[in-house]
């Protein structure tokens, strides 16, 4: 797609946040308005936010996403557009276990985020009784959701009506916990799960819900057969430097927005040191920042956003990266771990197996440690963290060679947004608040969607709006 050239006078815009949604926010208005000044505000001492790599043993390695969902467009297309189209790679193979108290067992096809269309191949995964409940979900009565005034529902609460508490406890936690480091029995299921409750409505059961929002999207992509996933050779966090230089944007490290006042022509920002700041003029700004920084700047400017962002609350999590000798591992891409195992672990990815590039003469492998009001784990010091992640990992992967070559640890504090109960009520009115505001943009991964593509998606939807 040719970007719309502006001939408006050239402006300035400010990005607050140099995460991925700040940098593509920063390169989509350098495509668009090329006479303009973008600067880039970012709090820490270096661009990229959780887009995270490491040099593991020679390679790069990324530890924070490591995969891109292709079927969401934005992200390959603007790998492709930064002429990198050349680096993404493909799964050599997607096959994930779930890890259960019972054993292992493979994850079944078509669910949408663990939530089954029928009951068939879920034995041994559920108990009879399980399976047996699953499959009576169909004569039950259509599904009502009595969301209140926000007419939403949590996950949990809905599935385990409909399906039970195995269902929830054995398929879908693993795969929440993976995405949001969340729980069912609190995130939205409108805001986590859209594509199925957008069908509840019209099949009143939650299999056949599930069924039309898998057919659905199908349909919708026509490459059914094409890649789920994608990564880069370098590293997905290999992305930002370029989207920088890309963008001609000047980044302020180190440099924390304090304040955010309209002016008759424009907007101040307060920036820098707290006791000396500097006052930054900009004629557009977007906040990509996470939700409670966002909400301390737009206190004056944008009120009515600030109580909605408070409302969004973060889980912290720790990733850790492992490099072990070459050894045959039998667990395909990986394995999902849910908490009624017990394991500290709530997953694990086989690198060398699942990305072609990564394979060679050492087995790499990430895992990951933290949920939502379940942090404890992550007080330990990261010696003594890694050792217990380590040993839970060599146990799972029943590995010959448990020591490891080299091992880091990267933590998130603060990072993954919880899309609660309410979610998208919250979301539309910080949406409104901030449209109100001419000038004024707001985007990122607490809103619509923590991935990657999400993000990019909602940077261009910020630039429409300012455009």
């Amino acid at each position: 797609m040719t970007p719309r050239r502006s001939t408006a006078p050239p402006r300035r815009l400010v990005v607050v946040g140099a995460g991925i949604t700040g940098l593509a926010a920063a390169f989509e208005w350098r495509r668009r308005r090329p006479d303009d000044e973008i600067v880039v505000l970012e709090a820490g001492d270096r661009i990229g936010g959780k887009l995270h790599r490491v040099d593991l043993v020679g390679h790069w390695y990324d530890t924070g996403p490591e995969a891109l969902l292709a079927r969401v467009p934005e992200a390959v297309q603007l790998i492709e557009a930064l002429g990198l189209g050349d680096r993404l790679v493909v799964p050599a193979t997607t096959q994930a276990s779930v890890v259960l108290p019972e054993g292992r067992f493979p994850l079944p096809a078509g669910t949408v985020l663990g939530v089954p269309a029928s009951a068939d191949g879920l034995e041994g995964i559920l108990s009879p009784d399980g399976v047996a409940r699953v499959r009576a979900e169909a004569d039950l009565q259509p599904v009502t959701l009595d969301g209140g005034s926000s007419g939403d529902v949590a996950v949990g609460a809905l599935l385990r009506e409909r399906l039970g508490d195995e269902v929830v406890d054995r398929l879908v936690e693993p795969l929440l916990g993976g995405v949001y480091a969340g729980r069912a029995d609190e995130l939205s299921l409108a805001a986590t799960m859209p594509a199925l409750a957008a069908q509840l409505p019209g099949t009143g059961s939650v299999l056949a819900a599930a069924a039309a929002a898998r057919d659905a999207g199908a349909r919708s992509r026509g490459d059914a057969d094409g890649p789920v996933f994608v990564t880069v050779t370098d590293g997905i966090a290999s992305l930002p430097a370029v989207l920088v230089a890309a963008a001609g944007a000047v980044v302020r490290l180190r440099t924390p927005a304090h304040g955010l006042r309209r002016t008759s022509n424009g907007f101040e920002l307060s920036v820098g040191p707290a006791a000396a700041p500097d006052i930054l003029r900009a004629d557009v700004v977007l906040l990509t920042a996470p939700a409670p920084k966002a909400a301390r700047l737009l206190g004056e400017v944008a009120p009515g956003a600030v109580e909605p962002l408070r409302g969004i609350p973060y889980a912290s999590m720790a990733v850790v990266a492992m490099a072990f000798p070459a050894q045959p591992v039998d667990a395909g891409s990986g394995l999902l771990v849910p908490p009624v195992t017990g394991r500290l672990v709530k997953g694990v990815t086989v690198s060398s197996a699942k990305w072609p590039h990564l394979a060679g003469e050492t087995l790499l492998v990430r895992s990951s440690v933290g949920r939502f009001r379940d942090e404890s784990e992550l007080q330990r010091p990261d010696d003594e963290l890694t050792a217990a992640v380590v040993a839970d990992v060599a146990d799972l992967l029943g590995l010959s060679r448990p020591r490891p070559l080299e091992t880091r640890v990267v933590r998130w504090g603060g990072a993954l947004p919880q899309y609660l109960v309410g979610h998208p009520a919250r979301v539309a009115a910080v949406r409104t608040a901030v449209a109100e505001v001419p000038g004024l943009g707001i985007a990122g991964a607490a809103f619509e969607g923590v991935g990657v593509p999400a993000c990019i998606r909602d940077a261009y939807r910020a630039i429409d709006a300012l455009e």
